[in-house]
């Protein structure tokens, strides 16, 4: 069974090649399982730091601009390809796949799905996701979502496949650990205001200097310097050197799996990590001391029972979730039920390996889109047919020395740019 897997930051690296392993077909997983890593170059690459923190393992990993990607899948075979990218870059390679593999009796089965809580441009995504074999939801009420809006478009909708986050898993919390341990899981994205950030340091810090007996971590996705999906501009570090932490607080970062073994009460804004925490019964609690809106992403958790202020926790308060709620989330699956969460998968990419497969039609066309599809896509160098550019950048050839040189020291100047330039030029303006 060889599986590709193409992905655009470390996070949805992880998502593509977890989601590999637990898709493959039963039958062929018993044998060896040959995966190969594509990492699409842009501004979110990760970094080698960022990849073994992932801790998932592939036969080969190479950084491809789109293009080259689709030289690749000329160039070799295999039986799924899982893209695990933005909408915009899954709809590119839809496109630039199905003018590939035109014409051919056997093709991959082609897989794409989101990285966790869908919050935000739902109906965005998912039609630049239509047209993959399978679009996978990683619960029954996004299934739901999910086919709601391709038959309410007049879209086929037998690709939304139900699953779960793939990566669930570890123990059940089994109670307090000596010291208690609590963990604030931070986002790159939200709150993007450094007032708001500062705000949440502070009453980190307050609860650690309260609760002089617990362990409080400050939970970070990235060093200094990397990037995530989304773009940080007002890192976590930058800001905790400027406040006076006491002894029994700390940054840490590493697998989240890892943090949350050791965990008694996880926070967040509105985190993937909440759903791990859930998944594990290990106590979650999502703040809404900054409100519960859509922007922040917590109003995903309206329901829950998970929601709390910080004036709540530090007075001992901790949430209770709701199990209907967290059912219909497809994480509370720690008792086994999470392994047969994948099986429909398996099983529809089982039949459609056994034949030969259809085009693939995505929803947005030159008919459908003609003022939106071609924009897509040039930013991908690829034509409205799906065919590359002229000048989009070669694939028959590694990039030299001087060219790898130019693209490290690009990537460093846009994030200092980001991270430096950019907030002192906004701080400007509101003078």
């Amino acid at each position: 069974m060889r599986i590709a897997v193409l992905a655009d930051s470390d996070t949805r690296w992880k998502w593509g090649a977890l989601t590999a392993h637990r898709i493959a077909p039963r039958q062929e997983a018993q044998g060896p399982l040959a995966l190969s890593g594509f990492l699409l170059r842009g501004r979110a690459t990760p970094t080698a730091r960022q990849l073994a923190e992932v801790g998932v393992e592939a036969e080969s990993l190479r950084e491809v601009t789109s293009v080259e990607f689709l030289r690749a899948m000329a160039e070799d075979t295999y039986d799924i390809v899982v893209l695990a990218l933005v909408g915009g870059g899954v709809q590119a390679m839809l496109h630039g796949l199905d003018r590939l593999w035109a014409g051919r009796g056997k093709r991959p089965v082609v897989v794409t799905g989101y990285v966790g809580v869908v919050y935000e441009k739902l109906a965005d995504g998912l039609l630049l996701r239509h047209g993959a074999d399978l679009v996978l939801a990683n619960s029954r009420q996004d299934a739901e979502r999910f086919r709601a809006v391709y038959e309410g478009v007049g879209a086929d909708a037998s690709a939304v496949t139900e699953v779960a986050l793939p990566f669930l898993g570890g123990a059940p919390y089994a109670g307090e650990h000596d010291p208690y341990t609590v963990v604030f899981a931070v986002q790159p994205s939200v709150p993007d205001s450094r007032e708001d950030r500062t705000y949440l340091l502070n009453r980190l810090i307050g609860h650690a200097r309260l609760h002089p007996g617990r362990e409080v971590l400050l939970k970070l996705r990235s060093k200094p310097g990397e990037h995530t999906t989304h773009i940080e501009e007002q890192p976590y570090q930058k800001l905790v050197h400027k406040l006076d932490p006491p002894p029994n607080f700390r940054l840490v970062y590493g697998n989240m799996g890892e943090v949350l073994d050791r965990t008694d009460l996880l926070v967040t804004i509105s985190s993937t990590a909440a759903l791990e925490s859930l998944h594990r019964r290990v106590p979650t609690a999502v703040l809404t001391d900054l409100g519960i809106r859509e922007v922040l992403g917590n109003h995903h958790f309206v329901g829950s029972g998970c929601l709390a202020s910080w004036d709540q926790l530090d007075a001992g308060h901790r949430p209770v979730p709701d199990p209907e709620w967290v059912a219909r989330q497809g994480v509370m699956a720690a008792d086994g039920a999470y392994e047969s969460a994948f099986d429909a998968a398996r099983e529809r990419i089982t039949k459609l390996l056994a034949g030969d497969l259809a085009p693939l039609t995505p929803y947005y066309t030159p008919e459908t889109a003609p003022g939106y599809l071609p924009g897509i896509l040039a930013r991908h160098h690829l034509g409205p047919d799906g065919s590359p550019l002229p000048g989009a950048p070669a694939a028959d050839k590694a990039p030299g020395p001087v060219r790898q040189i130019v693209r490290r020291a690009a990537r460093g100047a846009y994030r200092h740019g980001v991270q430096r330039v950019a907030p002192v030029i906004r701080r400007m303006g509101e003078l």
